[in-house]
């Protein structure tokens, strides 16, 4: 991006600004508004325009009774006063996203302003990268950047397609784009070993192709969340009322075969803090992973197990982090991920490299306060989880070739 010549010029970025929203359409966490700043800013202060395009919320799945769009909902009219006190300049609004008066008002913008676009979502030719929709995208601005990573996994038009009506001189990532592949790619291509991977979540289907990819990468892969329960049992385990997907014992089995095979540590949790409901308020109690009762079901790590995860991390010297390791949503059940937050934020301290690949492993390390004490905190959930597993992201495709 440093390479581009902005002065005088009408810049097309596509920004992540998918922020969450109180009832009264108020900003409650404005973190990827406040992520695309700086890429924002050095255009600005380069002397060129920016048109800002994003989506917000889901348009086409939620609409109203008449099925037409919920403008009030998910309009992305809600960002614009926020975002001008952010950035201390004049920014405007275009009721559409392409036509007539989109691009008046992309041409009108003088050097230092600021135009947003109309949610790109509430177009149907945005999630299936119409072409029409992507030239029509493409005629506001003289230069694109792409700094929305987290919807890099999407072949979209304002993310993807738009990007073929630029020269390959014409069209860049932005600061937070470029800094999410490089810290990827410092994981994924040259890390200092031991290089260990904590896996939660609730489902072993959801992440099959990045225990696979990890098998070849790491030393240690710890296993937390609910898809801990369908290895215990694989390995012949009681997980009484447990998480657990009966249809992939046979490949939790391989997995772990696999992870002998290629010197892996595997790590399941030893202890469990297990409760008779789902519920904040259930009945709880602490037992082996592998001994819980019928009526039980396992909602967090325990004890033993967060003492012999930390060990594991405190010895690492690059972490990855994608999935919580019990339901922390529940403070009663939010011990072990929290204290793994802690744990991975002193062994950063000490040295070590840690990416915490988004999603609910995010959410897990800002409300325990200690994003700022990791090396680095992913802004993509789903795509994060692509890009860890090898897959290809049309978003960044688009750009590099």
């Amino acid at each position: 991006m440093k390479d581009l010549d902005f002065r005088l010029k009408r810049v097309l970025m596509r920004v992540d600004f998918n922020v969450p929203l109180d009832k009264d359409y108020n900003i409650t966490d404005d973190t990827r508004i406040q992520k695309a700043l700086p890429t924002i800013k050095h255009v600005l202060d380069q002397g060129g325009a920016v048109i800002l395009m994003s989506h917000l919320g889901r348009p086409q799945k939620k609409l109203n009774k008449d099925g037409s769009i919920n403008v009030e909902k998910f309009t992305l009219r809600h960002v614009v006063s926020h975002l001008k006190s952010l950035l201390g300049t004049e920014v405007f609004f275009s009721p559409d996203t392409v036509g007539s008066e989109a691009l008046s008002k992309s041409y009108l913008l003088n050097p230092g302003q600021v135009l947003v676009l109309e949610n790109t979502r509430f177009h149907k030719g945005e999630s299936k990268g119409d072409e029409i929709f992507a030239a029509g995208l493409s005629n506001l601005g003289d230069l694109y950047i792409n700094d929305a990573f987290g919807t890099a996994h999407r072949a979209h038009a304002s993310t993807s397609a738009v990007a073929a009506h630029f020269k390959h001189d014409e069209k860049s990532f932005g600061y937070l784009m470029n800094a999410e592949i490089k810290n990827a790619d410092k994981v994924l291509n040259s890390p200092a070993r031991p290089l260990t991977a904590i896996v939660g979540g609730a489902k072993v289907s959801d992440k099959i192709q990045l225990l696979e990819r990890l098998m070849e990468l790491t030393q240690n892969i710890i296993i937390g969340g609910g898809m801990a329960y369908t290895f215990v049992k694989a390995k012949g385990g009681q997980i009484g009322n447990s998480l657990c997907e009966d249809s992939h014992l046979d490949l939790a089995k391989e997995l772990l075969e696999k992870a002998a095979n290629n010197n892996v540590d595997i790590y399941l949790p030893e202890d469990s803090v297990i409760a008779d409901d789902f519920n904040n308020d259930a009945k709880t109690q602490t037992v082996n992973s592998n001994e819980i009762p019928d009526g039980w079901m396992g909602l967090d790590i325990g004890p033993k197990a967060i003492q012999k995860f930390s060990e594991v991390l405190m010895d690492s010297k690059t972490i990855l982090w994608n999935g919580p390791l019990g339901v922390f949503e529940m403070s009663n059940f939010s011990n072990g991920t929290m204290s793994t937050a802690k744990v991975v934020a002193e062994a950063t301290s000490n040295g070590s490299f840690s990416l915490i690949g988004g999603g609910d492993s995010v959410a897990a390390v800002n409300k325990a306060g200690l994003s700022d004490k990791v090396s680095f905190v992913s802004t993509g959930g789903g795509a994060m989880l692509e890009y860890l597993e090898g897959k290809k992201l049309p978003g960044i495709k688009a750009i590099t070739g």
